[in-house]
């Protein structure tokens, strides 16, 4: 379809896997839905993503989304006119040290509680299941591995295109090679989006153009701090050798995973630094595209696979690729609603996971964007944790570089970012460093995480047992408790709330009672219409009509128009770290009717 409609509820600008997901699950809803591509439909990063579907995330939610986006694979895969290549076949992830096994060990435990089959395999079990294994001095380079039987892998392209084609049919218009030019607003809401087409009103808008998405996001005002980084893989001839059923293999120490296809191995690479890219920005004709190869880069993977998997000596390379993935600051994709704009959604930045999340996102996407809340906990990657420092250009091309190799480096406990340092410090960041203060960054932040003892140097050295600044931590907890101490708290967001009301304003926006006595610190919960928890907060009272609110910096924003939703409050932003631009325009006194 290339004609416009004049109206529209939702318009979904990006056309790869997640908007056609997104698509696909609004239409289920009888939504009116628009999706906008500038291009062709996975012509940006889903045309040439690896296609690994797995299911043990972070949280349970998160897992509880990739379940559900297998069951959606399976479900397209089973229709008579549609073919996703979805195929079960199951993961091998295998540890090459201790670390590493102490880690998927926990994984699978955790995994286990949330409800997923994983087995731990023996060394003749994982070469059963994966004959094309090198175990040689596996007492020195190989601790274990663990299978998921319901993992698989899919081809990216047929999945988009059945999500696209079952959207279509149940209404969906999908317009293609139509750029999004602008956009039209009255104060915090979209009303018109301007393509090269033509103009749409529309009520609410998505934004889930892939690596385009901080550029788009620009154009109405939202922070989307996104950067993209090439990525690498290479795909062999094909040999009969290969078995078609092999699972997909992760070897995240020699940063790696293998998958088959069609008779041929692709081996993909988790580099641990990685090369950022687009910095002067993403071509415009780009469509399709790939980048340069650089073996130099590439190669020392391609031969800690050649040593794990024999047979890559004997095959030749059929094509090494190189393609543009968008990565964001905290290796965590973005979801849900601005909290500054009243109908605009994101659903961006998925770190090279993009496949394996978007039958899940589609689906909360949907119902976020229908209810304009979502109704499980999903902050972790919630658009509204963004902060203001992190678009930046030269932050973003740092932090990528980063970021990308985390996903396959061991996750420990406490890790601390090395990149992108010391972009926000406290007046008292010299007095506390000369202390032997060991920072750790929180929100930008150069925050004292411990303090060093006599020749010790203030660096963390981790482990999953007790790491080195244990026993730091601990007499620091004791002269806390048995004598006093001093917390520097200029990291923290802080609002001064006030008018004649503010007491019954706050009784009715938190748990605990406000109406104390001036000086008193009260530790308490922001609640929302539902009475759940948005916030952990403490609240002082300054004066009978004023009260100083204090939350993680990481909340900025998300509590500030949490707060602003209910009209008639005055905020007043006194954290150094916070931008104008986020300050409420329409700053009135409380009224009297809470």
């Amino acid at each position: 379809m290339t004609g416009l409609p004049s109206h529209t509820q939702v318009i979904i600008v990006g056309g790869g896997v997640i908007g056609c997901s997104i698509a696909y699950h609004l239409a289920e809803k009888d939504i009116d839905v628009t999706l906008i591509e500038r291009k062709s439909l996975t012509c940006g990063t889903t045309w040439h993503a690896a296609g690994l579907v797995g299911q043990l995330r972070a949280t349970k939610n998160l897992t509880k989304m990739a379940k559900y986006s297998t069951e959606l694979y399976q479900k397209l895969n089973s229709m008579d006119d549609l073919s996703t290549g979805f195929k079960q076949n199951g993961s091998l992830s295998i540890a090459e040290n201790v670390s590493r096994y102490e880690e998927l060990s926990r994984g699978v435990s955790m995994g286990r509680n949330f409800g997923l089959e994983i087995e731990e395999m023996s060394f003749e079990k994982m070469k059963e299941k994966y004959s094309l294994l090198n175990f040689q001095n596996i007492d020195d380079d190989v601790k274990g591995g663990f299978f998921h039987p319901n993992d698989g892998q899919i081809n990216p392209v047929d999945i988009t295109m059945c999500l696209a084609k079952e959207a279509r049919r149940m209404g969906c218009k999908i317009i293609e090679n139509n750029k999004v030019l602008s956009f039209d607003q009255e104060e915090d809401k979209v009303t018109r989006v301007i393509t090269e087409m033509g103009s749409i009103n529309c009520d609410k808008i998505v934004i889930a153009a892939g690596m385009w998405s901080r550029e788009i996001g620009k154009m109405c005002g939202v922070s989307i701090p996104l950067h993209a980084c090439e990525h690498f893989y290479a795909l062999t001839e094909f040999s009969s050798e290969i078995p078609r059923d092999l699972p997909v293999l992760r070897i995240p120490d020699s940063q790696m995973y293998v998958k088959e296809d069609a008779g041929k191995l692709l081996i993909g690479a988790f580099e641990k630094k990685a090369k950022p890219w687009g910095m002067n920005g993403i071509p415009e004709n780009f469509e399709f595209d790939s980048l340069p190869n650089d073996l130099e880069h590439f190669g020392p993977i391609l031969m800690n696979a050649m040593s794990r998997l024999p047979i890559l000596n004997e095959l030749g390379i059929q094509s090494y690729f190189n393609g543009p993935e968008s990565f964001t600051p905290d290796d965590r994709y973005y979801l849900g609603k601005v909290p500054y704009k009243e109908n605009i959604f994101v659903s961006a930045g998925f770190n090279s996971i993009g496949i394996q999340s978007a039958g899940g996102v589609g689906k909360v996407m949907s119902e976020w964007i229908v209810n304009d809340k979502s109704k499980v906990d999903l902050w972790d990657v919630d658009i509204a944790r963004v902060l203001d420092f992190q678009d930046d250009s030269d932050y973003l091309r740092e932090r990528s570089s980063e970021t990308l190799g985390l996903l396959y480096k061991l996750h420990w406990p406490y890790y601390q970012y090395e990149t992108a340092r010391n972009k926000i410090q406290s007046p008292l960041f010299d007095i506390l460093k000369s202390n032997g203060a060991c920072f750790g960054e929180a929100a930008g932040w150069e925050r004292p995480n411990w303090y060093t003892s006599a020749n010790q140097e203030a660096k963390y050295e981790y482990s999953y047992g007790r790491q080195n600044w244990f026993e730091n931590a601990r007499e620091e907890c004791d002269a806390v408790r048995s004598n006093i101490g001093l917390f520097e708290l200029t990291s923290f967001s802080k609002f001064i709330i006030k008018g004649k009301d503010s007491a019954n304003f706050l009784n009715y926006v938190c748990v605990s009672d406000m109406n104390t006595s001036i000086g008193k610190i009260t530790y308490t919960q922001l609640l929302n219409e539902e009475a759940g928890t948005e916030a952990d907060i403490t609240i002082t009272r300054l004066e009978n009509n004023k009260y100083l609110y204090v939350t993680a910096p990481t909340s900025h924003n998300k509590d500030l128009f949490c707060l602003f939703k209910f009209k008639g409050v005055i905020f007043l932003t006194i954290n150094s770290s916070s931008n104008p631009r986020y300050i409420p325009k329409h700053n009135t006194n409380l009224t009297s009717s809470f």
